[in-house]
């Protein structure tokens, strides 16, 4: 259980700036970013220091915190591996997310995201900025749709699929766990687990 206010930042790259701005504008404070580089230890992101993941340690705990890492399996990887007081999920207050939508823990949802009615977004997920998850799609834990990609509805996105900038999906299609969908991709049949798919319409790269 959490005893102060504030959520730690695991994470300094450039998407810990997303999930840090969609942080302040929900205005929870941030309690520090933390990150495994120590080539980032002292460097400021959002005018705050960053400091080695060793660190946050002995407060972990005491507060909930945020995977603010793009990539899926580096997610997987710290979310079984770091005990926090919590999971947060961020919802950036430009986002538009149906009261109906069932969101996991740890989940962010970047600024001008759609989330359409009875929508599931699994643990951990990113549906990053300007994003659209239709009605009665399901994604899983660790999935990352990319800015400005589009689920048409009743889409099923297996655990760790990645959905690249501007992709496309049309309605009642299957991504597999843990496949990849290049940027720009129009995905018009299912996709296996695994695999990678890119252009219009996607086929296996």
């Amino acid at each position: 259980m959490k005893d102060r206010d504030g959520v730690i930042v695991i994470g300094a790259g450039g998407h810990a700036k997303v999930a840090a701005a969609a942080l302040e504008a929900r205005g929870t404070e941030i309690i520090g970013f933390f990150d495994k580089n120590p080539a980032l230890k002292g460097q400021l992101i959002l005018g705050r220091e960053i400091r080695l993941q060793e660190e946050v340690e002995p407060v972990l705990a005491d507060y909930e915190a945020i995977l603010a890492i793009g990539e899926n399996r580096v997610r997987q990887h710290l979310a079984d591996e770091m005990k926090p007081a919590g999971w947060h999920s961020a919802i950036h207050p430009t986002a538009w997310v149906h009261e109906s939508a069932r969101i996991g823990k740890g989940v962010l949802i970047c600024a001008g995201a759609i989330v359409q009615p009875d929508a599931e977004i699994g643990d951990h997920a990113i549906i990053n900025t300007g994003a659209i998850v239709e009605h009665d799609c399901k994604v899983g834990a660790f999935a990352h749709l990319a800015p400005s990609s589009c689920l048409g509805g009743d889409v099923q996105v297996e655990e760790g699929c990645f959905l690249g900038l501007g992709a496309k999906v049309i309605p009642g299609t299957r991504l597999g766990a843990w496949s990849i969908v290049g940027a720009g991709a129009a995905v018009i049949r299912n996709v296996a687990s695994g695999a990678k798919v890119g252009g219009v319409p996607a086929r296996p790269l």
